[in-house]
């Protein structure tokens, strides 16, 4: 081999690392009340971050799913064959009880730990998270069928992953989905036209078509479709209990951007049975239950993508030398860094106070509650729509070995974008926030009552709290206004957050940059006087 063939100066693989091993993700556990939990969460960080389970995901996405409409005897199955991989996934994220499980479990923090849990495994591959998600979202709304939930709930809470087409009694383990968007309405679902006919059955039959289904091969789609009274919520199943297959195909998947290892597709029902989940005509309060609880997950997922991208994007600037010194060491590289790192620490304490809200109000804590209305949908915008911005300049961090595959990093920007349009793109959850504030004054008083925790500390944040509230008490164009009016709630919670709980030099960055106005429009304007040496500790992968 010619000596112009010798490697230098390239990073080393990053092999295995303790993905658990992140100071802000177990100072939230603890302070969120799952500390009982933390062995079980550093075991799947370990896990998370070896080699091994980062192939799996690789080769989940190399081979995306592929849709077999019938068999080889010409009879329509409908099945959607996944890569081997996909499925041990799959099989480790329930056995870790980061889908249903924690609605079987009376402990208080057991959303907490699933939500640590979660936010690790997806830093490994994201796709698959999505059945997880909205399983572990389905269980509240399937409470308004206390039948339904009586039958269904110990199967979807359970800890076995059961892949396959069959009846659900004869399962160990269920998964669900969620099918709202048609292509006529998207985020508009009063607009849908799927018919929902009772029959004497005690059941109806659905007719209609659904644009966008994601997981296609669950057990259950939690559904919505015109009754005769309205807008109905359903529970529609793949297969009967008798083991017939409902009337339901899938008509073809999604070729997407990103989320590749995950099937989409359009679905069409035909005569399809379901059951009634709520009251007639109140389908969307009903299935908004799930939507919350998956908005949740979507702030989850951002926060873990923005934490994969710090570890790639650090890993690679201590390993790598430009210019006489090593990228880490070199100020601008640094700046830039330390910023992702600031905004990948924020993100996650701002996910672990918001799952503390979930646990905590589903243990009948009313202002949680209130808090949670607000915080999530807030939290979903913000976290989501930081992520691409930031997948972008990490992947930057690494030049062109950055934008090759195998660095993994155009996966993680393909994947960026995904969390803002689901559940809600930016403007549907800005809006939102406009309106549970007006339909539930105490969600703004419980949110002010949390920012007012840190009040007194630092001079950015108490005229960022200012401006908020005279921002709040302009109603004029507000609809308008409603992206900048958000992002000032999320940037203000999130360094109430860092404020108390986090380093001072942490917290101090966070609000000069992003209250104070000394920072630009581009990650890396951190300003003069930041401690990067501290920011980056506290972010740097540990074998």
């Amino acid at each position: 081999m010619p000596p112009t063939h010798e490697v230098f100066n390239q990073a080393a693989p990053l092999g295995d690392y303790s993905a658990g091993e992140d100071p802000a993700l177990l100072e939230g556990l603890r302070r969120e009340g799952a500390e009982w939990a933390e062995a079980d969460v550093r075991a799947v960080g370990d896990a998370a971050g070896s080699e091994r389970v980062r192939a799996w995901g690789e080769s989940a996405n190399a081979y995306p799913p592929v849709l077999r409409t019938h068999d080889r005897y010409g009879h329509r199955v409908d099945e959607v064959d996944y890569q081997p991989a996909y499925h041990v996934l799959m099989d480790q994220a329930v056995e870790h009880g980061m889908h249903a499980a924690p609605w079987a479990e009376d402990r208080a923090g057991a959303h907490v730990a699933r939500a640590a849990k979660f936010f690790l495994w997806s830093q490994a591959e994201s796709g698959h998270g999505c059945p997880v998600s909205m399983t572990y979202a389905v269980v509240p709304a399937l409470r308004h069928a206390p039948e339904l939930a009586q039958r269904y709930e110990p199967l979807l809470t359970a800890r076995t992953y059961d892949f396959g087409l069959r009846a659900p009694h004869t399962k160990h383990g269920l998964l669900a989905g969620m099918s709202m968007t048609e292509k006529q309405g998207g985020s508009d679902v009063r607009a849908n036209t799927t018919r929902a006919v009772p029959s004497s059955g005690g059941h109806y039959l659905l007719t209609g078509h659904k644009w966008f289904t994601s997981a296609p091969m669950s057990d259950f789609f939690l559904t919505l479709a015109q009754a005769p009274e309205g807008l109905t919520c359903f529970l529609v199943p793949r297969v009967l209990e008798d083991g017939s297959r409902n009337g339901l195909s899938v008509q073809r998947l999604k070729d997407k951007l990103g989320n590749r290892s995950n099937a989409s597709a359009e679905l069409e029902y035909d005569g399809a049975v379901a059951h009634l989940v709520g009251e007639p005509g109140r389908g969307v309060p009903t299935i908004i239950e799930m939507v919350n609880s998956t908005r949740l997950d979507c702030v989850i997922g951002s926060a873990s993508g923005m934490r994969a991208a710090v570890v790639q994007a650090l890993h690679h600037a201590e390993h790598r030398r430009a210019f006489g010194a090593a990228l880490v060491d070199q100020p601008l590289m640094r700046n830039v860094l330390a910023d992702l790192a600031l905004e990948s620490e924020a993100a996650t304490a701002l996910m672990t106070r918001l799952a503390g809200a979930v646990d905590r109000s589903v243990r009948g804590d009313g202002s949680e509650s209130a808090f949670r209305r607000l915080g999530v949908a807030v939290g979903k915008f913000w976290v989501t729509k930081r992520q691409p911005a930031h997948a972008a300049e990490a992947l930057e961090c690494l030049g062109g070995n950055g934008y090759v595959e195998e660095s993994g990093m155009p996966r993680l920007f393909r994947d960026s974008p995904l969390n803002s349009i689901w559940e809600g793109s930016g403007n549907v959850a800005a809006l939102d926030v406009l309106r549970a504030m007006g339909r539930s004054p105490e969600s703004v008083e419980a949110f002010f009552a949390e920012l007012g925790t840190a009040a007194g500390v630092d001079d950015h944040y108490d005229a960022a709290v200012k401006r908020l509230e005279q921002s709040l008490g302009d109603q004029e164009e507000v609809q308008y206004r409603a992206r900048s009016v958000v992002e000032l709630m999320a940037l203000t919670l999130q360094a109430s957050l860092l404020l108390r709980y986090a380093p001072t030099p942490v917290a101090e960055a966070f609000t000069a940059s992003r209250l104070g106005g000394e920072w630009g429009h581009v990650f890396g304007t951190l300003p003069r006087g930041t401690d990067t040496g501290l920011i980056l500790d506290r972010a740097r992968p540990r074998s």
